[in-house]
């Protein structure tokens, strides 16, 4: 109330009354590429620097992907800032990262002076055109007197039912107006309950279930809403899976756990889901990854569906649901967790198959040449803290960690559902900002990695040492996977030349490894920790295994390519795939 008072005796500027707004919702840290079209905000973060750390970074696609994983990891919104025109639109792919992966976010976009609008001005934009379809809401503030209004009121809609990303773009001279306002706070929300009708009929269902499955995903989970959900289901010893890239959600050390259901789901499990006959999608949405292409039910509604989700409007957007339940995730959870469980539950050898499934797949296979990386990410897995922090980015080397490793109770996994490349590297970075005294192991692609490695850089600046693994393979992986499925051995354009991964972080100042044996991935990353540097561990992998599955000969072989017609598959004998630097063993350096 004091300070309400103090903000309406004097008058400030619109720089000054924005950062003072976003101290005003909780906001801990800015992550920014500056531009001259919001240089009073930045002004005005300069008063507040010892409220807000204000990340700067070096692309803004990479700004906005550190602000979503601190949505993630938070719960509440990140907020990144950009310039108008081009600092807009390269922030366009982590907006929509937000609005899918369901994260909250805040995007601040520096604008032309309005009264130049429609002239075609320098760098002008349209935002709510621009932005329309990929956030919650987009709006303008162009009065200096109504930033404290609108400012709160995108903090609201970007965590309100189903969270995602608002933008607010700054007109340029409305920043430099004083006005005489006061700064709004979040308002006290207490989050929408379950019906007291949904609970008794969920436990009903289950009773007359025989093979019920439960998919847990979506987003603003808390520690106690995700112990309380995992109470309930463990005591009704009903199988659990996580939608694509939710692996953080439930522990998957678990008798309960059988894998996950997205992109590169065990053909087993996906045998198994179409077989249940209670499907419990508690907070995922019933997309594309989890309905694998919308193939796992039929729309008329066969198969039984429970749909929690925080907004209604999700719930039979696709599959029309036997009952659908508006709640906030950790309400239903806890309610939950209160009910009498099913006694002698009659699926629990239909649960002990599932699980039996789920540790068949995670059985390192045998692969040839001398790395078998899931038997090096298994060993991995042990040696990492209980409360390590995975990033991913997206790709074909992302199938392995979430086939063979197991994100524990503590853990935390932040990864793109909508499979955009570039997030993991920014991600981690992002992730280290906020907790960096937790361990930050990111999963990245050669390809994805030349997206948005250079902000390694902003990771220097900042003082965080998150501990990066390249999986190179000299190739858009994904790509010349399906590649090799529709035209086997007519390779065009996902062959890819790399630099020497070690030597780019080393030529920072930071730690670098090469790995291209089973063994040397755990002892390479202990240094690269101990190093208490940025580090990047370059794992050189077998091209020729173009997935965990399969090789690029069974792929050509299936296709029904003639062996005589296949050129041979390794990339580094066909003329399109150049090879990476010669190999090269990379110990600390002292600098």
């Amino acid at each position: 109330m004091a300070e309400a008072k103090r903000a309406q005796a004097q008058a400030r500027p619109g720089g000054k009354i924005l950062a003072d707004a976003l101290v005003a919702q909780g906001c801990s840290h800015v992550f920014c590429v500056p531009g001259e079209s919001y240089l009073d905000l930045l002004d005005g973060l300069y008063a507040v620097r010892n409220r807000i750390q204000l990340v700067t970074c070096r692309f803004e696609a990479g700004a906005v992907h550190m602000a979503e994983a601190y949505g993630k990891l938070t719960g509440k919104p990140g907020v990144a800032i950009v310039t108008r025109g081009p600092g807009a639109c390269h922030a366009a792919i982590g907006v929509h990262v937000a609005f899918q992966d369901s994260t909250p976010l805040v995007l601040l976009v520096g604008q032309i002076p309005f009264e130049e609008t429609d002239r075609e001005s320098f760098q002008e934009v349209d935002y709510r055109k621009m932005f329309g379809p990929l956030a919650k809401w987009v709006t303008q503030i162009d009065d200096v007197k109504r930033i404290p209004e609108l400012m709160a009121h995108a903090f609201d809609v970007a965590t309100s039912g189903r969270p995602g990303p608002v933008v607010v773009a700054i007109s340029e001279e409305m920043q430099k107006e004083l006005a005489n306002v006061p700064d709004l706070g979040p308002v006290p929300m207490l989050p929408p309950h379950p019906s007291p009708e949904a609970l008794p009929r969920i436990m009903a269902m289950l009773e007359q279930a025989k093979r019920p499955l439960a998919v847990l995903g979506g987003s603003g989970w808390t520690d106690e809403g995700r112990a309380a959900i995992r109470d309930w289901l463990v005591g009704n010893d009903i199988p659990v899976a996580v939608s694509f890239r939710r692996q953080g959600l439930f522990d998957g050390t678990n008798a309960n756990f059988v894998g996950d259901l997205g992109v590169g789901a065990d053909a087993a499990l996906v045998a198994k889901a179409k077989e249940c006959d209670l499907f419990l999608a508690i907070g995922t949405r019933l997309g594309e990854p989890i309905s694998q292409g919308y193939t796992l039910f039929d729309m008329a509604g066969a198969t039984p569906i429970v749909h929690v989700h925080q907004d209604q409007s999700e719930i039979g957007r696709v599959y029309r649901p036997a009952l659908g339940v508006v709640s906030d995730l950790n309400a239903f959870a806890l309610a939950a967790r209160n009910m009498e469980p099913v006694q002698r539950p009659a699926w629990s050898a239909w649960t002990r198959d599932l699980r039996a499934a789920r540790v068949a797949q995670a059985k390192a296979p045998e692969y040839d040449g001398p790395l078998n990386l899931a038997v090096a990410l298994q060993e991995l897995e042990k040696v990492l803290p209980k409360d390590t922090i995975y990033t991913t980015d997206a790709g074909n080397f992302a199938t392995w960690p979430t086939r063979f490793m197991h994100v524990s109770e503590e853990q935390d996994f932040l990864g793109p559902t909508n499979g955009a490349m570039g997030y993991g590297v920014p991600a981690a970075i992002g992730a280290k900002v906020v907790y960096p005294e937790r361990t930050v192991v990111c999963f990245v692609g050669d390809g994805g990695f030349m997206m948005t490695g250079q902000e390694i850089a902003t990771a220097f600046h900042h003082s965080v040492a998150p501990i990066i693994l390249v999986f190179n393979n000299q190739m858009y992986g994904t790509i010349r996977m399906h590649q090799e499925k529709t035209y086997p051995g007519r390779v065009s354009g996902t062959a890819l030349t790399n630099p020497d991964f070690s030597k780019f972080i080393e030529s920072f100042g930071g730690h670098g490894e090469i790995v291209e044996k089973t063994a040397e991935l755990v002892p390479a990353v202990k240094r690269a920790i101990a190093s208490g540097k940025p580090a990047l561990v370059e794992v050189r992998t077998n091209p020729e295994q173009i997935t965990n599955r399969a090789t690029v000969a069974q792929l050509r072989a299936q296709a029904g390519k003639p062996a005589a017609e296949a050129p041979a598959p390794a990339p580094a004998k066909e003329p399109a795939a150049p090879r990476s630097p010669a190999p090269r063993r990379s110990s600390p350096r002292t600098r």
